[in-house]
């Protein structure tokens, strides 16, 4: 930890500056769309249908992530990052405030899927902004802590859903899980630190009308294509392993194990914390073995938590098996945003990691759905033994994917020559 402290008291005012910003984004946004996933009971009785029908939501806002990642990437090509992060922000928020007064099921799953567009589009514009600003020196730590906002925005959510929901009482459109969505507009006034005190990138605005263009050749497209096609195979590895042991795992504690709303937060708390420091951990260690060796193993060591985190079912043995478990699965993925930034040609930087990211997720968006039918099928509804053969299968397709690439650790991002 000592020599994170050292690359954050390196970085100057407005590296500082950038990354918080970069962090801060990808964080909210991630408050935004865990709100759903602790809030999928309370929906389903209040629009009277079934879990699984209110978990389409997810599929929807993970389905229209690569529309976003699209979309944004090509505004942040050609008009730069910083702009396009601040309407990013602004878009999301409105479409969070907006999921609060859906009249039905329906308009909410409309407002799930606009505001999956706006998601899918700020992880690859923030982590180009940042990679492009900070220095080479300590990337890995700073990889996994800019993915870990992800888990911090798990974190909020989880503690506000602890701290707030068993206290709303309201009724109408001031319904407890409507009143979380109203909560979730916040991210809107980051907005307002990103214009006073972050810079564009050095890399966009050195290669503007250059290199760093939204027109590409048919060559470089075709050129691109191999690695493009690999990174999407092993964001779907990635999306499944995570999304598996995340979206139905609030549910799972609460009609699984019997769990309160309070218990259920405290415990989605721990396994965060877990979460928080698995990325930071072998986000660094990624710095030293590179970024492959450290996806690999945490991915592999998240096998041996499975009895502790599924099959317990004391309050303080579900809390370690979380805790432990979301340290594994999280500390794979903190080399991922240092390792796509590292993989991807300068022209389309913004765009290339972003769109692989979210079609990932959307290749492996309906995995809440299938997570929720094969539990019905098979187990009479029960989601422990499902969500055991996710890990099980995520942890071996990540590792094997991520061993089979190339290793790119210390590429120049900073400038397009």
């Amino acid at each position: 930890m000592a020599n994170g402290f050292d690359h954050i008291r390196s970085l100057t005012p407005k590296q500082r500056n950038v990354f918080l910003a970069s962090f801060l984004g990808w964080t909210l946004d991630a408050f935004d769309f865990f709100i759903l996933t602790l809030c999928l009971v309370p929906i389903a009785k209040d629009f009277h249908v079934g879990v699984k029908e209110v978990a389409e939501g997810l599929f929807w806002t993970l389905a229209m992530r690569p529309v976003g990642a699209l979309l944004f990437g090509a505004m942040a090509e050609r008009w730069g990052r910083r702009p396009t992060l601040m309407l990013n922000i602004i878009s999301f928020s409105v479409f969070e405030l907006a999921s609060a007064f859906a009249p039905t099921l329906t308009w909410l799953l409309i407002f799930r899927a606009l505001f999956g567009i706006a998601m899918g589009g700020e992880w690859g514009v923030g982590a180009a902004l940042a990679f492009e600003t900070l220095p080479a020196k300590g990337r890995g730590f700073f990889s996994g802590i800019l993915q870990e906002g992800y888990v911090v925005g798990n974190l909020l959510a989880a503690a506000v859903y602890w701290l707030v929901f068993p206290h709303l009482h309201g009724t109408g459109m001031l319904t407890n899980w409507r009143v979380m969505f109203m909560i979730g507009a916040m991210p809107a006034f980051l907005v307002f630190y990103i214009r006073a005190g972050v810079d564009e990138s050095p890399a966009w605005k050195e290669g503007r009308g250059s290199k760093v263009s939204p027109r590409l050749s048919w060559s470089q497209i075709i050129s691109y294509a191999p690695a493009f096609l690999f990174l999407v195979a092993l964001m779907t590895a990635f999306a499944s392993f995570s999304h598996g042991t995340q979206d139905l795992y609030p549910t799972f504690l609460e009609k699984g194990r019997g769990f309160s709303a309070t218990q259920t937060g405290k415990i989605v708390v721990v396994a965060n914390i877990g979460a928080l420091l698995g990325g930071i951990c072998f986000g660094s260690l990624g710095e030293k073995w590179g970024r492959r060796r450290a996806i690999v193993t945490s991915a592999l060591l998240a096998l041996p938590m499975i009895p502790l985190w599924a099959w317990t079912h004391s309050l303080v043995f579900v809390a370690a098996g979380g805790f432990l478990m979301q340290f594994m699965v999280q500390g794979a993925w903190g080399s991922v945003p240092a390792h796509l930034n590292e993989l991807s040609p300068a022209a389309v930087r913004a765009t290339f990691p972003g769109v692989a990211y979210q079609l990932g997720n959307l290749l492996s968006s309906r995995n809440g759905v299938f997570q929720t039918q094969l539990a019905a099928h098979f187990y009479g509804g029960a989601l422990g033994p499902v969500m055991g053969w996710t890990v099980i299968v995520g942890a071996f397709a990540v590792a094997l994917l991520a061993w089979a690439g190339r290793e790119a650790k210390g590429e120049e991002l900073t400038s397009t020559v």
